[in-house]
């Protein structure tokens, strides 16, 4: 009760707050150009603020999450809380209107209902006999869910639905905390399909890139500089490749999850969940409320019924192939014969019609050898594929929310806002650092890492240049800053990203993991503060500055974090209170 009255208080003081400060003559008098008067201004910060600060205050995230929608209606609304309301329903319609969003609803709404249909058969639990003999200890547990990454490696959505829903039987039976099952699924699935080059991300960013430095070329009014810009637009994936090793933040996070793994060692509140795991205090946090419901009694296996793990590979493995399929002829359809490499292919692919394919697809293979071998009748499939889908629904409500908010914070500009600190009077060197915060905040308020590269592309490659960053690019005197701010720009809105409990990856995350919301972020952010804190001060800036290679960033920021693992770190097992039962 005390959580709610909170909410209330903190939403009535910014109501009035909000128009004792006239907050449209404020934005007026400060030269307000745009949709609302106080588009790009520092008020647009308020509504993902009041969305972020009341969900890790109250944990409630469903009312956080629609507070901060009705803030930000209410400043577009002229503080009418009628049309105010009125305004966050249609923003949430919005939401769900969009192709892409209710691609990934039935997408995930099928996954549930096939892995609702895999565990009614005992198919998740054949996985779970048969990976304990090899993956018979909690160490192996979490090995093996880091290495699942590496197979899925191609689609952020995919890597976290698929893993997360495939490995939380394996890790449940080992009591493996699911706040540390979210970390490993949401700390792998971003950071692999933002680095690798055969991923459905490449092409939006070397796009990004591409249009960028083409419509500068056209802006300037230097020959040199314009030609040099044209033919960087022309090698926008040489330029991409030559900025991997300057993805210092979601490489280090990648090595970071394994180093907790092989190293045993845990700290903060990611320590206190895994303990609490291993001494019999449950998997989830009690009084937690996980995003996705597995107690319902349509998904227990049924007795008497042999329970075969191939019930449940077949189907993942049939929506990783059919996922795969889809990614390559939607990518073919796009492009011309002769253009047809597999990166080009990849990159230009449709994400959310081929995962829809393919979770249609896993659903049909399960209840198909379900029902073939009898283990289900047709009825009792189906009440599980409904029982599966029912136990998402409380994720999609969150996950819509989210669009929502995002959508709000696209209407008052907090992205424009945030770009618009980044100024040409700093040291060039300075440059990547400053951009890997500003989009770390981006994504943190927004809670779309697409779409902060989406604001910041445009606005940090054109600011690079003109600061001389990429002069003669490949032969340029600084052509590293023009790496560095490029790589910034996908590294902080990774972090930022990993962060924000208003992301879509991070509630999908917590979807596939059956994790609570809240304590997914609560266990995640120290150690996401601590790689990218490290990949900050050994990486981003001593690279910039042309101090050291990059692989050197690399190598000095693996050490360091090996350090603090080793001294501030514990075993959950050797410093639990209580022994397993």
């Amino acid at each position: 009760m005390k959580k709610y009255f909170i909410t209330a208080l903190i939403l009535t003081l910014a109501y009035f707050t909000a128009g004792w400060m006239d907050l449209f003559a404020f934005a007026e008098s400060s030269g307000y150009e745009g949709a609302h008067p106080f588009f790009g201004t520092w008020i647009s910060l308020i509504p993902p603020l009041v969305a972020i600060g009341l969900a890790l205050l109250t944990r409630e995230v469903i009312l956080s999450l629609f507070a901060g929608i009705w803030i930000g209606a209410l400043f577009i609304t002229g503080f009418n809380p009628f049309n105010g309301t009125a305004h966050s329903l249609t923003i949430m319609t919005d939401a769900m209107a969009d192709t892409d969003h209710i691609a990934i609803i039935v997408f995930s709404l099928f996954l549930g209902g096939m892995v609702g249909v895999m565990a009614r058969s005992g198919g998740n639990q054949g996985v779970v006999e048969a990976l304990g003999r090899l993956a018979n200890t909690r160490q192996r547990g979490q090995l093996f869910s880091w290495l699942s990454a590496l197979f899925i490696f191609f689609d952020d959505y995919a890597n976290t639905l698929i893993r997360g829903n495939a490995l939380r039987p394996m890790t449940d039976r080992l009591n493996i905390s699911r706040e540390k099952l979210a970390y490993i699924v949401d700390s792998t699935a971003a950071p692999l399909a933002v680095s690798a080059v055969i991923t459905t991300w490449i092409g939006f960013e070397i796009t990004q890139i591409q249009n960028t430095l083409f419509s500068l070329a056209e802006s300037t009014e230097d020959p040199v500089l314009a030609a040099q810009l044209i033919a960087g637009s022309e090698n926008a994936f040489t330029i991409f490749i030559h900025s991997i090793p300057y993805l210092f933040y979601p490489i280090l996070a990648l090595i970071f999850v394994l180093m907790t793994i092989l190293m045993k060692r845990e700290f903060g509140p990611m320590l206190e969940a895994e303990q609490r795991a291993y001494s019999g205090g449950g998997v989830i946090r009690p009084g937690s409320t996980p995003a996705t419901d597995t107690t319902l009694g349509s998904l227990q296996p049924v007795e008497g019924k042999p329970r075969r793990w191939i019930n449940a590979a077949l189907p993942v493995f049939s929506v990783i192939v059919v996922a795969l399929y889809g990614l390559y002829t939607t990518g073919a359809a796009e492009l011309e014969a002769g253009e047809r490499g597999i990166t080009s292919i990849i990159g230009n692919a449709d994400p959310f019609a081929a995962l829809l394919w393919a979770s249609f697809t896993g659903v049909v293979v399960s209840i198909a050898l379900t029902v073939s071998q009898k283990i289900l009748t047709m009825i009792q499939a189906i009440e599980a594929f409904v029982g599966g889908m029912q136990s998402m629904l409380m994720a999609i409500l969150i996950l819509v929310l989210a669009w929502g908010l995002g959508g709000i914070t696209a209407e008052i500009g907090t992205g424009p806002y945030l770009a618009s600190m980044l100024e040409d009077n700093l040291p060039l060197a300075l440059l990547p650092g400053l951009v890997f915060f500003i989009a770390a905040v981006t994504a943190f308020s927004t809670g779309t890492s697409w779409g902060t590269m989406a604001i910041l592309f445009p606005v940090v490659i054109p600011l690079a240049v003109t600061m001389g960053a990429g002069v003669g690019f490949a032969g340029g005197e600084n052509y590293t800053i023009l790496l560095g701010s490029i790589s910034s720009v996908m590294a902080g809105a990774v972090f930022g990203d990993h962060c924000s409990p208003i992301s879509d990856t991070t509630v999908l995350s917590s979807m596939s993991s059956a994790c609570d919301l809240i304590d997914h972020v609560r266990t995640q952010l120290p150690y996401a503060l601590l790689v990218a804190v490290v990949a900050l001060i050994v990486g981003e800036l001593p690279a910039a500055f042309d101090w050291i290679h990059p692989i050197w960033g690399l190598i000095t920021g693996f050490i360091i974090l090996y350090a603090v693992l080793k001294l501030y770190g514990k075993d959950p097992e050797e410093t639990a209170p209580v022994a397993p039962q």
